[in-house]
């Protein structure tokens, strides 16, 4: 990574990434150091990690890395409370733009992600080439290589209903609904994409502005893609740029051996989207199908007697902090 910036004539760096740790900080330093790898990022990189009042010597532990691996171009800003992922975000974006000037791109990128060759700079090209792409994904994946879901439909009351009944009949009569399609194999327009790996232009930001830092975790990205959707942007899924995701690492919710219970946060951030974007009844008919599709799902495990694999105690979680119609999570 040098600290050349994107062309003779102006001051703008091409790119500036934002990592949000939260007690990762050996994760954090791992993913700094694909980023250092030749041929990962393009020319005028930085890198900004912001941590969000970490309390466990996070923040030192992430600076005297990047002091003792000379990575000039990277910074950690230590924050005084942990905000939430938008909030932290937020605050490095501002953070970048202050110590090195307006970048081409913003990049957010989860601390649990290792960035193989040549993944950011594919990325960076592609935005390149599409003028009217405000946002991109990159292909997430495990080590192994094995896909991950990371390009969505906007959520609605039919995939509310499809993604908890998890049926065949039901999945197929509402297909085009699904949140999560066949994963495209070149680059393709969706409608969302994974915030643990979303570029996004800075003509973008200006236009419609940061992430709503009222979403502690989760949903933000949805949000911030359906405003940039409403105000003309594209957004896309390059399956080209691969990421390495260690699903879960960073904040415990989602796992692959052990489904954890979902936090208070979840349904609150969720529960803000629906209200936020589609009003009260919107809200109230969606969590109706969710709360269909749930009791559908559960029905089927008992015919079948069989284990369910849900997260303990979601549908008691999901009626005290969503209910019916709930307007919490929604403040000015």
């Amino acid at each position: 990574m040098t600290n050349q910036r994107n062309d003779g004539t102006n001051n703008r760096w091409r790119l500036a990434i934002i990592i949000v740790n939260y007690r990762t900080a050996d994760l954090t330093v791992d993913c700094l150091a694909s980023l250092a790898a030749p041929a990962t990022v393009p020319d005028g990189t930085c890198v900004i990690v912001v941590d969000g009042g970490s309390g466990d010597g996070s923040a030192q532990r992430i600076a005297s890395a990047i002091d003792e691996n000379g990575w000039s171009n990277m910074a950690c800003l230590a924050l005084q409370e942990n905000g939430g992922f938008a909030y932290g975000n937020n605050r490095g974006i501002e953070y970048a733009a202050e110590r090195f000037g307006d970048p081409d791109y913003v990049l957010l990128l989860n601390p649990d992600t290792v960035a193989r060759p040549m993944s950011i700079i594919m990325l960076v090209g592609f935005m390149d080439n599409e003028p009217r792409a405000g946002i991109a994904g990159s292909s997430l994946e495990h080590p192994d290589g094995r896909k991950q879901a990371c390009a969505f439909r906007f959520p609605s009351i039919s995939n509310e209903f499809e993604g908890e009944a998890k049926l065949g009949p039901i999945t197929r009569l509402l297909d085009r609904w699904r949140v999560v399609p066949e994963m495209p194999q070149k680059p393709s327009r969706i409608d969302w994409v994974s915030g643990a790996c979303m570029i996004m232009r800075s003509d973008l930001l200006h236009d419609v502005g940061l992430l709503d830092d009222r979403f502690f975790l989760y949903f933000e990205e949805t949000d911030f893609c359906l405003r940039a959707a409403r105000a003309g942007w594209s957004c896309w899924h390059v399956p080209q740029s691969r990421v390495v995701h260690l699903v879960g690492q960073a904040t415990g919710v989602t796992r692959y051996t052990r489904p954890a219970r979902r936090p208070p946060y979840w349904f609150q951030s969720r529960n803000l989207y629906f209200l936020k974007n589609h009003g009260l009844l919107y809200a109230s008919l969606a969590n109706l199908a969710w709360l269909c599709g749930h009791l559908v799902f559960r029905l089927r495990v008992v015919i079948e007697r069989r284990q369910s694999g849900l997260p303990p105690h979601l549908l008691l979680d999901f009626l005290r902090h969503v209910g019916l119609g709930s307007r919490r999570g929604l403040s000015p």
